[in-house]
């Protein structure tokens, strides 16, 4: 089993690895990442990149059917994100929302994009300018 040690006023008690989620659970180390924050390195931005065209947009659109797959692909070639409700198509048929599902991670692993399930009834798709950051 590995151990870590762990300094606690100036004395090292060794813990193991259930000790030590624990410990991470209760935030011992939440002043650590309060420290972390504080360390955070701002960068100035040019006020004229931010001008109306290079605006970024984000869809939000229904997987009603399969044949809405090749609309969805579209959006995100153009450089959409894309929040996609997939209930409707969940309820009606499963075996056709994988498919949609397959079509679309194959063209977003093309792109470089990436997309993730948030709940059993949405998908968040972008292009790879933009990762989704899963925590």
């Amino acid at each position: 089993m590995e151990h870590y040690e762990h300094l606690r006023t100036n004395k090292v008690k060794i813990i193991n690895l259930k000790e030590l989620n624990i410990i991470r659970m209760f935030g011992f180390f939440k002043r650590k990442k309060e420290e972390e924050k504080k360390e955070e390195e701002f960068v100035e931005i040019d006020e004229s990149l931010l001008s109306e065209s290079k605006k970024l947009n984000v869809r939000i659109e229904s997987l009603k059917n399969f044949a809405d797959t090749e609309r969805i692909q579209n959006l995100i070639r153009e450089g959409n994100i894309v929040f996609l409700r997939i209930k409707e198509l969940k309820d009606k048929d499963l075996t056709e929302l994988k498919r949609s599902v397959d079509k679309l991670k194959k063209t977003i692993i093309a792109m470089n994009g990436d997309i993730v399930g948030i709940g059993d009834d949405l998908l968040v798709i972008c292009p790879s300018f933009a990762r989704i950051h899963r925590g």
